[in-house]
């Protein structure tokens, strides 16, 4: 393999890492320039801005991306005038960013799958281009002087010249960066002039280790960058560097500097240098690529403010679940092992599988926790989604998040985005009213959409309220009487009338939009979500706002369930949601012809059901049941069972074909005996539950009630 091979080897890759973090600070970038419109003059924002800017230009610049670092540096070029204060940011000028921000998202994206751009793709980029030098050419005259009164050193108006000397020590190459990607970069900040290499520190060609670093070079920077942006070129060899930038000599009033004599055979040339808004070529470096693929989250770091003591490594999510997935055979070979043990009787034997089934415990608890995100991150897109949207409809919205820190598993995060988007626009464009329409109707100018997430009883919760216009049901009812979803005349409870919004193909949109009206969403929203085991609930006041609930699990793999039998068959609740356990010492016989009924409990009537009549499970009811009382969208009700065989650890597999059509169940599970136990999908089951009986069930005066963990409460 040639060196070159080994290079592009290299590039390759090194590219997803780099692709990854610059995706992630254009996330970052988006994020800002949302949260300076509320404070514009927030000088830590503004200087966390330009770092985004600065990261995804340098690392672009490694990887010889030269779409990427040009169109960056104009991008990079105008926030620096903001941040000196010689740009007001204004509502237009966020706009122009935010516009900016999304071509930086796709010439990244294009570069992991590079194809010729069209004409229409140069021309909409030479459209920004043009835009922010014209930004760059309005200044604020009061604000620009009071910046240079502020930062002497940097001039203005004019570029300063630099003189910078570094020497790059011996093990640079092994450790992965090459110099001249670095002096490459720079070239894209300005112009480099006077340039030598320090050819004494060069040995004789026999005692030349070509693994080591000799390389050294003087000259001098010409450009309007401040010292900090100098000096964070060589960030990421300041461990294997010396560097001295000097005092600038002052702005650049008349002609380059004239380069001090060299030797041609060691000096790198100065000729042909682009200028400062031309990007220049960089050369594919393999050890630069393998040090932007070893420490990304370094970087990341450092630009945002954060100490040195934080570490962090990326990880390929399929590796991640690789390992969860053997977790799962894990937990279900260790119960099989206990259960066995228990079986012998030895209790040496017990107590050993004991322990091992608990540092399984702790490992699945660690390694779910690995996937465990704040919700906040999915949330905080939205806030562009309802900025450029209320935009659109000329509508005034103020978005507020509620719960953002409130974690759940990231393959859940990665599949609720979708649905939450419509949501969220839906809510826009039917929910909230025009200013005008609001005002008349006795209401604030603006509008509230909220996104709330909180945990309860073992699933996640996430709201998405506003105080707009609410479902009106009779329009709705009309809607599906005109497609025969109800028959004409008909009509329905509260309840089931705002269920049909999630009818497919229902809508009631006057017209077709490029936002709703087509009849297609709301029912693949519901679908999607019920994939992912939860559900969605619809509340609304007319005229004063609607409110959507999604429950979803906190995880896809492993819980800890609560494992009862019917007859020969086995079940399971997630462990969250078991309140208590009233045992009885006789079977209950006063149920429906569905098996349900209801049975007291501490004065309060439970509405309970039979699962043995419910799912038709043919085999004899014993003497004595346990009812097993449950809770899910703050309601409680009871389930009879014939027996509690304790808390389990609960590997979730889906469920066949044949038993997909089952209602309340989410899933299925291995025991350690190798049987199959169902798992319960609690607020599906809980409207089974709901309809009361007609004939009450009272529970025996001498009930037991205990928690699951075996303790009376």
């Amino acid at each position: 393999m040639t060196q070159n091979d080994r290079d592009n080897s290299f590039i390759a890759e090194a590219l997803p890492a780099f692709i990854s973090e610059a995706h992630e600070q254009i996330e970052r970038l988006e994020q800002l320039l949302l949260e300076l419109e509320d404070a514009p003059d927030d000088r830590d924002l503004l200087d966390a801005l330009f770092r985004c800017a600065h990261t995804v230009k340098g690392s672009a610049g490694i990887f010889g991306l030269d779409a990427v670092v040009g169109f960056t540096h104009h991008v990079e070029t105008l926030l620096d005038h903001v941040r000196a204060g010689q740009v007001a940011l204004t509502p237009a000028l966020s706009t122009l960013l935010l516009q900016c921000n999304d071509q930086m998202r796709r010439l990244i994206a294009d570069a992991q799958h590079p194809e010729d751009e069209d004409a229409d793709a140069q021309a909409h980029r030479g459209a920004l281009v043009a835009r922010l030098q014209a930004a760059c050419a309005q200044p604020a005259p009061a604000r620009a002087a009071q910046a240079a009164r502020a930062e002497p050193d940097s001039p203005a108006t004019g570029n300063a010249r630099w003189p910078v000397a570094v020497r790059f020590g011996g093990d640079t190459f092994r450790n992965g960066m090459d110099p001249l990607a670095i002096l490459n970069y720079l070239r894209g900040m300005g112009e480099i002039t006077a340039l030598r290499c320090d050819a004494a520190a060069v040995p004789a060609l026999d005692r030349l280790d070509p693994e080591q670093c000799h390389l050294g070079f003087d000259f001098v920077l010409d450009t309007a960058q401040p010292r900090e942006s100098i000096d964070a070129a060589f960030s990421f060899v300041r461990d294997d560097c010396t560097l001295d930038i000097g005092a600038p000599a002052g702005a650049c009033d008349g002609p380059s500097v004239t380069a001090a004599p060299r030797t041609a055979a060691h000096d790198a040339p100065a000729d042909g240098t682009p200028a400062q808004d031309t990007p220049a070529q960089h050369p594919q470096a393999p050890a630069a690529a393998s040090e932007a693929a070893r420490k990304p989250q370094q970087r990341k770091a450092a630009d945002a403010g954060h100490g040195d003591d934080q570490r962090f490594i990326r990880v390929q999510a399929d590796r991640l679940d690789a390992v969860i997935n053997l977790l799962g055979e894990l937990v279900i070979a260790s119960a099989g092992a206990s259960l066995l043990a228990r079986q012998t009787r030895q209790g040496a034997l017990v107590e050993a599988n004991d322990q091992i089934s608990q540092l399984v415990e702790e490992i699945r608890n660690g390694t779910l926790q690995l996937r465990m995100v704040p919700i906040g991150e999915t949330f905080s897109r939205f806030r562009r989604v309802v900025r450029d949207t209320a935009a659109e409809l000329g509508k005034d919205v103020q978005l507020e998040i509620v719960g953002g820190e409130t974690e759940l598993d990231k393959s859940v995060v990665e599949r609720i985005a979708d649905p939450l988007m419509h949501l969220v626009r839906n809510g826009l464009d039917h929910g909230l009213e025009t200013p005008e329409e609001r005002v008349a109707n006795g209401k604030p100018a603006q509008g509230r959409l909220v996104l709330s997430a909180c945990h309860e009883a073992g699933s996640i919760l996430i709201r998405i309220a506003d105080d707009g216009r609410g479902i009106r049901r009779q329009k709705v009812l009309e809607r599906a009487w005109e497609r025969g979803l109800v028959e004409r005349g008909t009509v329905p409870s509260d309840a089931e009338i705002l269920q049909l919004v999630f009818a497919p193909g229902f809508s009631t949109a006057e017209q077709v939009t490029n936002l709703s009206g087509r009849g297609v969403g709301m029912d693949v929203v519901r679908r999607n979500i019920e994939a992912l085991r939860g559900s969605v609930e619809i509340a609304s006041d007319e005229g004063r706002g609607s409110r959507i609930e999604i429950r979803l699990p906190l995880t896809l793999a492993i819980i800890d369930g609560f494992l009862v039998g019917v007859g020969s068959s086995k079940f399971i609740f997630p462990l969250d949601a078991v309140v208590e356990v009233i045992e009885n010492r006789q079977a209950v016989q006063a149920l429906d012809a569905r098996g349900r009924g209801i049975v007291e409990l501490r004065g309060q009537a439970l509405p309970v059901t039979s699962l043995r009549a419910l799912y038709g499970l043919d085999s004899p009811a014993p003497e004595r049941t346990s009812v097993v009382v449950l809770q899910a969208a703050g309601r409680r009700y009871g389930v009879l069972v014939d027996s509690l065989l304790g808390q389990h650890q609960t590997v979730i597999k889906p469920l066949g074909r044949m038993f997909r059509s089952l209602r309340g169940m989410s899933g299925s599970s291995i025991l350690g005996n190798g049987e199959v136990a169902l798992i319960f999908d609690v607020p599906a089951l809980s409207q089974l539950a709901a309809t009361p009986a007609l004939s009450p069930v009272h529970a025996p005066q001498r009930a037991t009630i205990t928690t699951p963990e075996g303790q009376t409460p």
